[in-house]
């Protein structure tokens, strides 16, 4: 599975779950609310009227029973309403959601002073009503309205808020991927032209065995880079691979003129590096130290742990370079630079140092992270 599939499919499931955290957490929330509701109503109202001669304890539940019912599928057609308003600017959704919480508030409180006239009483719905017993109720059931009005808006406004904020990191991610790609892309037409450039200076100082062996390993090299799958990032144990095969072809071309050193120290095989991190650095020393020196020269690549860190230096004997124009910042380096800034955004620090008694040195600080793909 590709970096972009496995981000994607991880972003999608993050939205899933920012969708069906609120709908679990409705039902949860109108079952015991509404549980609740009856139990307070059943002990601040119907208990202290049991001493009443004309109290039905029958006729009260029952009254009691369609009171919560109603209650609750209005408060769930409420729900459903916000659900479908809450994409809108917050003005309008808290406008239309208030407004409904009115009206169902008072359609609640026709159907409750109904119910305890015809359950209660044993009369018609409509008789008896006082503007003053109306106006008691409707206060108590506005009220009831607007409090779940209030929780719904959170709960629904605060899950698009998540959503929103998924959405964003999702296409800063996949802005960041292509960046890394189109980096990581770069550099595999400037490594092929470098190293076609050198197998051809060698059939034209007709060394044919030598260009043939060149080829091949860039042949198993290129094969490996394509069983990475191209990924964006990569871990320092497979860097140290591509590295390896890098050398070998390079050390065709210079015979012994140069060793390399490659060390590890801490657990840093696991920890996630843009990939082709090492390679640019290698060659750029390649480039600036090795070939224009008429001695032997040396690069050594050390890795190791820097309390959360993860400290990659590449030395060599590159004394030339405190020239100036030959400052060792370049295609590979500015593309590593690029890249260490897409994958860790500022969070590193590379510094290149020229001295002319022990050569020349590139060393980066990242952040120590394991890297995780499915």
């Amino acid at each position: 599975m590709s970096n972009n599939k496995w981000i994607t499919e991880s972003t999608l499931a993050l939205s899933e779950q920012s969708f069906s955290k609120p709908n679990h957490q409705f039902w949860t929330l109108q079952i015991t609310g509404w549980i609740a509701y009856s139990v307070i109503v059943f002990i601040a109202i119907v208990r202290p009227q049991f001493f009443d001669e004309n109290f039905s304890l029958s006729r009260q539940l029952i009254n009691l029973l369609v009171e919560s019912g109603s209650g609750f599928l209005l408060s769930y057609f409420q729900w459903l309403f916000i659900q479908r308003i809450v994409h809108l600017k917050i003005r309008q959704t808290i406008l239309f959601s208030f407004s409904s919480a009115c009206l169902l508030g008072v359609f609640y409180n026709i159907i409750k002073l109904s119910a305890y006239k015809v359950i209660i009483f044993q009369q018609n719905w409509n008789v008896a009503w006082s503007t003053l017993e109306f106006g008691g109720w409707l206060l108590f059931s506005l009220t009831t309205m607007f409090v779940w009005t209030s929780i719904f808006f959170i709960m629904l406004y605060n899950a698009k808020l998540q959503k929103e904020h998924e959405m964003l990191l999702r296409a800063q991610t996949s802005a960041k991927e292509a960046q890394l790609q189109m980096l990581r892309y770069q550099l595999n037409p400037h490594f092929m032209f470098n190293t076609m450039n050198a197998i051809s200076t060698l059939i034209l100082k007709k060394e044919n065995d030598k260009a043939n062996e060149m080829l091949e390993k860039l042949c198993e090299f290129f094969r490996y880079s394509l069983e990475q799958k191209t990924f964006s990032e990569s871990t320092v144990a497979d860097e140290i691979k591509f590295l390896k095969l890098y050398v070998s072809i390079e050390k065709v071309r210079f015979n012994d003129r140069f060793s390399i050193k490659i060390a590890t120290q801490g657990n840093v095989l696991s920890a996630k590096v843009p990939s082709m991190i090492l390679q640019p650095l290698v060659e750029n020393s390649i480039k600036y130290a090795i070939e224009p020196s008429k001695k032997n020269g040396f690069i050594e690549v050390l890795i190791h742990e820097a309390s959360e860190q993860i400290r990659i230096e590449v030395r060599d004997s590159g004394y030339h370079l405190k020239d100036k124009k030959n400052s060792g910042f370049g295609i590979g380096l500015v593309n590593t630079k690029a890249r260490l800034d897409a994958m860790f955004n500022k969070n590193y620090d590379i510094k290149i140092s020229h001295n002319t008694k022990i050569g020349s040195s590139v060393t980066i600080l990242i952040p120590h992270q394991e890297l995780q793909r499915l």
